[in-house]
């Protein structure tokens, strides 16, 4: 019997699946499938939360905690450690077996408290709950200051909300001056998360506000065309840092992907299941060249695209407002202020307070 497709994609390209933001039964799923690592964003707890499968052991864990925590943001924070530690279990096996090559789970805290300050101390706290959680942190001035403190301590990052090479270089440096320091005592993993499905989502909504006159075949590929830039980047330097493709709103963002130096996420509801059940032929579609006509084309007709595609198209303190970030964090801070509304509301009901 032939393998699955996502086996036989790591097998033949080396292009490894991680899943994104699953329940604990869709995390099974995927580790049987071939998944080699779990990312988890802020909106996850609202996703659990929300009718999902873990819905009442979550309600229960979080009534546990709401007898000791009087502050919301820290209590949902707390419960957000909690249920990814869960899944961080599932994938626990693999990361041992493996010796930390795969099986990591990322966790990634508060959007609405991503100072320097907060991220390391939400970072330690994760940490501590999880042998093998990655910290994901934005590649924004601040989530870069904090990368470089937490790498220095050896711990291990993925680096996440890169729509830009801009970020991606200021990532690959960071990693290698944190590298060279002498702090730690051991080299920790280092991912990078470049997030092609939200920056393509973005490039589509503008194009279509601005009524703008751009080639919709060039525009489907924009997203793929910088993470190419980014995978060349990393092979020319020889960096340690590893590529990770998030934010897929279509199955052609992973299997466009096939072929990169690196792993790809997919939701298992709707995409990973979906491509298990067509299973295409594995082809190496991320090795094609790019016509330098299509790369002219939405340079001149997309600004966004501009700034994301030249190597310094934004500064650093330009990251944090860049369009595609902004859509990925407002995602964030959506639910995760959808779930600090249950958690006042429930606490109320725990208290027999009137609502």
């Amino acid at each position: 019997m032939q393998e699955n497709y996502f086996r036989r994609v790591q097998e033949k390209t080396g292009t490894s699946f991680w899943v994104n933001n699953v329940t604990l039964e869709q995390a099974e799923l995927a580790i049987a499938a071939g998944a080699r690592g779990c990312t988890q964003n802020p909106g996850y707890t609202w996703k659990i939360l929300d009718g999902s499968s873990d819905s009442s052991y979550a309600k229960e864990l979080l009534d546990e905690i709401l007898k000791e925590e009087a502050d919301d943001s820290e209590a949902l924070a707390r419960l957000q450690i909690k249920l990814i530690a869960n899944i961080c279990r599932k994938f626990r096996p693999m990361w041992e077996e493996s010796k930390g090559k795969y099986g990591w789970v990322s966790i990634q805290g508060d959007p609405y408290k991503e100072n320097v300050g907060d991220i390391v101390r939400f970072a330690h706290a994760a940490r501590a709950a999880a042998a093998n959680a990655i910290i994901k942190i934005p590649a924004t001035k601040d989530g870069i200051e904090a990368m470089e403190v937490l790498a220095s301590e050896g711990v291990p990052i993925l680096a996440t909300e890169v729509m830009s090479v801009a970020q991606a270089l200021d990532v690959i440096e960071l990693y290698e001056k944190a590298e060279g320091n002498g702090k730690a005592s051991k080299k920790a993993p280092f991912y990078m998360a470049h997030i092609a499905g939200i920056f393509d989502e973005h490039l589509r909504e503008t194009v279509e506000k601005k009524e703008l006159e751009v080639d919709r075949d060039y525009l489907w590929q924009a997203g793929i065309i910088v993470a190419k830039v980014i995978a060349r980047l990393l092979l020319e330097k020889q960096s340690e840092v590893q590529l990770l493709s998030g934010g897929a709103r279509g199955l052609h963002h992973f299997t466009e992907m096939v072929g990169v130096r690196g792993s790809v996420t997919l939701n298992w509801q709707g995409s990973a299941e979906k491509l298990l059940e067509e299973n295409p032929i594995v082809i190496d579609r991320f090795s094609a060249p790019v016509s330098p006509s299509m790369v002219d084309h939405l340079i001149a007709k997309i600004p966004d695209f501009h700034s994301a595609y030249v190597f310094r198209g934004l500064k650093q303190e330009e990251y944090e407002e860049f369009g595609p970030v902004v859509r990925f964090r407002n995602s964030f801070e959506l639910g995760w202020t959808r779930c600090l509304e249950y958690i006042a509301k429930r606490r109320k009901e725990l208290t027999g307070e009137k609502i």
